[in-house]
């Protein structure tokens, strides 16, 4: 009988996957329910899914299309009632004029900037990530054959790109810049004169097309108002993809549904490469999302305020844990503190601190609190939390990483 374990033949797996690296935050992830399992007194602050449920709405649309019977293939590009109404919402929330064939549905955010990555990109092409970015986006760029153009952001500048940093990373080769927020991992918003800043940029260079990441769209705290690029600078219309889901604000992580849109050349391009990948976004997902985006809006500013109280709350405990310097975000439901400070220490079990993967395993180790590592976004040293769970558990959380953080040498 062969040995299934026994390593694949060298030169059989493809290169472009040599490239890329698996997703830290769901290995993370992993790693702590693999240590739930075993017994082990572990809280996940590592994936970004809101604790709260799919509202009864929502759930209720589903269970009605199953009963009709939709179930079938759809369409690549998605249902038109959810294409139609996907147009809607631009146009109601963010005054932004696409028609339904302008529109694309995938299973998940990651499928929609998978297929405008791969549906784009030639060898050589430049993509600007702004660090700290999503661990998802120079590796997809990497799939597609292109280049991840990294650009760092400062904490002193709340984590924004800089009008003057974008002009010095845009270059001849330079195809898109991926544009996120509020920001995942930062939770950092651009006010509309920070975002028109950028544009004037991005008008000078007529090459350059955007894909802006607005997945925490609603989830903004302290009055802020959110803008979307488009939205701002309407000329650039012409070379912006504006992608959305339903995962965040609707608590929808598991029904897969990201979308976008943008000229309809582009949406065509990327059908026909779904078609040839994962044929279509799950039906039954479809027509909950058109009673996510259709439906009752009510529970938003509730599920806001939520987030808005233990943003605050692990803000303030982690602002009072030796060594850890926490900047209030104003959106998403991330915090990125930065542990300067503690890089050289020594922990209870005699690691050195070295790195901010250092400190997360031996948080993880030592507290059983799991966090995700500042290098899996690009810009160290940091940690990141996600607050998208009970106020209770946060502050347990928290009192653990004021404990480890006081008992290092």
């Amino acid at each position: 009988m062969s040995d299934l374990s026994n390593p694949l033949p060298r030169r059989f797996l493809s290169e472009a996957l040599g490239r890329i690296q698996p997703s830290q935050t769901i290995a993370v992830t992993q790693k702590a329910r693999e240590l739930k399992a075993a017994g082990r007194d572990v809280i996940g602050l590592g994936a970004g899914e809101p604790d709260f449920d799919t509202p009864d709405n929502i759930k209720d649309a589903a269970m009605a299309a199953i009963r009709r019977g939709e179930t079938k293939y759809t369409a690549v590009e998605g249902i038109p009632e959810l294409r139609k109404a996907i147009a809607a919402k631009f146009k109601r929330e963010n005054g932004l004029d696409y028609t339904p064939a302008q529109t694309f549905v995938s299973p998940g955010g990651k499928a929609v900037i998978y297929h405008a990555m791969m549906a784009t990109l030639n060898p050589g092409d430049e993509v600007i990530c702004i660090a700290p970015y999503w661990v998802s986006y120079p590796d997809i760029v990497l799939l597609g054959g292109g280049k991840p153009a990294i650009v760092e952001t400062r904490i002193e500048d709340g984590f924004r790109l800089t009008p003057e940093a974008l002009a010095r990373a845009i270059t001849p080769k330079t195809k898109w810049l991926i544009f996120n927020q509020p920001s995942n991992p930062t939770g950092a918003c651009y006010t509309h004169e920070q975002l028109k800043a950028l544009t004037d940029v991005l008008l000078a260079h007529p090459h350059v097309w955007v894909l802006t990441d607005d997945m925490y769209e609603h989830l903004i705290y302290g009055g802020f108002k959110f803008w979307t690029i488009a939205q701002v600078e309407p000329r650039l219309m012409a070379r912006t993809l504006t992608m959305n889901g339903v995962s965040k604000a609707y608590a929808m992580t598991g029904w897969r549904i990201g979308y976008c849109a943008g000229p309809e050349p582009l949406i065509k391009a990327m059908a026909k490469l779904q078609s040839q990948s994962v044929s279509n976004a799950a039906s039954i997902s479809q027509w909950a999302s058109v009673e996510a985006l259709n439906g009752t809006q009510v529970f938003i500013p509730q599920r806001q305020k939520a987030f808005e109280e233990r943003r605050d709350l692990v803000v303030s405990m982690l602002n009072q844990s030796r060594g850890i310097e926490c900047p209030k975000p104003e959106g998403a439901f991330y915090v990125y503190p930065s542990i300067r400070k503690l890089i050289g220490k020594t922990a209870p079990s005699g690691k050195t601190i070295a790195t901010d993967g250092d400190f997360a395993s031996e948080l993880l180790e030592g507290e059983g609190v799991a966090v995700v590592q500042g290098a899996a976004f690009g810009l160290s040293p940091f940690f990141r939390i996600s607050y998208a769970t009970s106020n209770k558990l946060l502050e347990e959380a928290c009192r653990r990483i004021q404990r480890f953080c006081a008992a290092l040498d």
